[in-house]
């Protein structure tokens, strides 16, 4: 092995014979986050010739509403002036700019607003830049950089990118998982595998106690880093009036035993190991946990609800219906694709879920009355 890394795979072989295995939240960080080699730094991922789409891409309207969504929450808030716009891991920017035009329609909304990037990608920041070049963005690694006042954040396929450790069980317990080096790769072609911690693993004091008695080989999944942006949400929202939105796929009631981590390359299942910085890994959302942390920093929770139908109640079909009114027929139908893959129950509508956090005593947000 060199002395200075040709690539991702070379710098984690370094760290293992360094430091031992690697936790699997280490992993991913490292595979999604370094800054030379990790998948976000290098390259932009989204949209057909990525390697995956998100619901901004797939239709305006999904921006459209996250936008009306803020209108009105800020109304409910107030209308505070000025107040700080927020996106979490922004992608390249079609969301905001979607949601500003449609919140163009409360121009008391758009002149209060002042828009905030959290984003870590000089890459995708370039591209940010490119989409929003019209309006006066300021962007911020942390969310803890963003500025004190009255804020709304947003948050879209944000959480299920960071990362996440990994418990299994066994005959003797249970015991985290862990990325070890390959005993038989190359030194210059560095290959991966899943091993598990020794005796004395600190791993099962992560596994929630009604889960404890899953089945051998069980796995189970926990995110201390989404639970800390979550608290720091929460803490916020507790010392500042505001609300933040996050919609993921994920569990609603908590996490279940079973491995959701998976890599995508090119609209398609990669392994998990495999090629490190290549491909997005990503895992389920507990948005049980999330709630519980933002509600320990002080913060309301509502929901989660499905993606389907909170779209539903902030009038996606009449906006479809609007938009086909000036379209042509292949425009049409494309405008029903993008629809159904949005709400149906066998694409995204149940799949992907919506949590909302809020200032106690805001009451629930739109989409989310009880029906």
């Amino acid at each position: 092995m060199t002395d200075t890394p040709d690539s991702l795979a070379q710098h984690l072989a370094r760290r293992i014979l360094l430091d031992g295995p690697l936790s699997v939240a280490a992993f991913m960080a490292e595979a999604l986050g370094h800054p030379r080699f990790g998948y976000y730094m290098r390259q932009d991922p989204f949209g057909v010739s990525g390697d995956f789409t998100t619901a901004p891409e797939i239709s305006q309207m999904f921006g459209e509403l996250v936008g009306l969504w803020c209108v009105d929450t800020w109304a409910r808030l107030g209308g505070p002036a000025p107040f700080h716009l927020v996106e979490l891991g922004p992608g390249r920017g079609t969301l905001m700019q979607d949601a500003l035009r449609a919140a163009s329609l409360v121009p008391a909304f758009r002149q209060a607003a002042q828009v905030h990037l959290v984003e870590t990608s000089p890459t995708l920041r370039d591209r940010q830049r490119q989409t929003l070049k019209d309006l006066p963005v300021t962007w911020h690694d942390r969310l803890d950089d963003v500025p004190d006042g009255p804020i709304l954040i947003i948050a879209n396929e944000f959480f299920d990118a960071l990362p996440i450790r990994q418990v299994q069980k066994t005959n003797h317990g249970w015991f985290e998982r862990l990325v070890d080096l390959d005993p038989d790769s190359p030194p210059d072609a560095p290959r991966f595998r899943f091993v598990l911690e020794a005796f004395g693993s600190s791993g099962a004091r992560l596994v929630p106690d009604r889960l404890r008695d899953a089945p051998e080989g069980g796995v189970v999944e926990v995110s201390p880093a989404s639970q800390a942006v979550a608290r720091l949400i929460g803490e916020r929202l507790a010392a500042q009036p505001g609300a933040a939105l996050v919609i993921d796929y994920g569990y609603s009631h908590g996490p279940a035993v079973g491995d959701t981590l998976q890599a995508l390359r090119r609209h398609a299942y990669a392994p998990v190991l495999e090629a490190p910085g290549e491909a997005d890994l990503t895992a389920h959302v507990d948005f049980a946990a999330i709630a519980a942390a933002a509600r320990d920093g002080g913060a309301e929770s509502f929901g989660p609800v499905d993606q389907g139908d909170w779209l539903v109640r902030l009038g996606i079909h009449p906006r479809a219906s609007a938009l086909k009114r000036n379209a042509t027929a292949k425009q049409a139908g494309d405008i029903d694709s993008s629809l159904n893959r949005l709400i149906c129950h066998d694409q995204m509508g149940t799949l992907f879920k919506v949590l909302a956090l809020a200032t106690p005593g805001l009451g629930a947000p739109a989409g989310f009355e009880a029906p």
